[in-house]
């Protein structure tokens, strides 16, 4: 347990300290990056991908098939897409928040926009397990977006677990219309 809290304990002060030393410059974790470096794992793996898709609250898909891994970017573009909030421009719209969950056994790094009303992405956030022995590793990455105009309610909630899937809820309602749920889990190693 102790060498839990000291590593948890140096992650934060390095994550203060970074924000302490400059307000003006934003020390922010690259999402887009992590993606990448696991769509580039995935492309170059033997995995079986397979994609499921739901209606609503359904628990049984309507929708199963296999994704080849040539295809794999492409199922992975609405988060590839996320703004890269290490970029100086993106950045300074969106401040952190970092706390340490016990019952997760997590660090949680939030990104959350200075002014909602005008973002898309609501929030971004990473989950970290720290390690002594293996080095701090992120587990999982979540992101909302929202958009809510004249048009309708667009919002997607995305969820990327490290290594193994990601899954993408997406909720669309058109003025007058009921709202339509969809969820598209992708899986190469469950």
């Amino acid at each position: 347990m102790k060498n839990w809290l000291i590593v948890v304990g140096s992650l934060l002060a390095v994550l203060l300290a970074c924000k302490s030393s400059d307000t003006s410059s934003k020390n922010f974790i690259s999402i887009p990056s992590l993606i990448e470096s696991q769509v580039a794992h995935v492309d170059t793996s033997l995995y079986s991908i397979t994609r499921y898709d739901y209606r609503g609250t359904d628990t049984i898909p309507f929708d199963t098939i296999y994704v080849s891994r040539e295809k794999f970017r492409e199922e992975a573009a609405t988060f590839l897409s996320l703004p890269d909030l290490s970029l100086p421009r993106y950045a300074k719209r969106f401040n952190e928040e970092s706390r340490y969950d016990e019952l997760l056994e997590r660090v949680i790094i939030s990104y959350l926009p200075v002014d909602a009303r005008n973002e898309e992405l609501q929030k971004e956030e990473l989950q970290v397990s720290p390690s002594v022995a293996e080095g701090d590793k992120v587990t999982a990455i979540l992101a909302t977006k929202v958009v809510n105009d004249r048009n309708g309610l667009r919002q997607e909630e995305l969820l990327w677990l490290i290594d193994k899937s990601f899954t993408i809820v997406r909720t669309t309602q058109l003025p007058g219309q009921p709202a339509v749920l969809i969820t598209t889990k992708v899986s190469w190693n469950e």
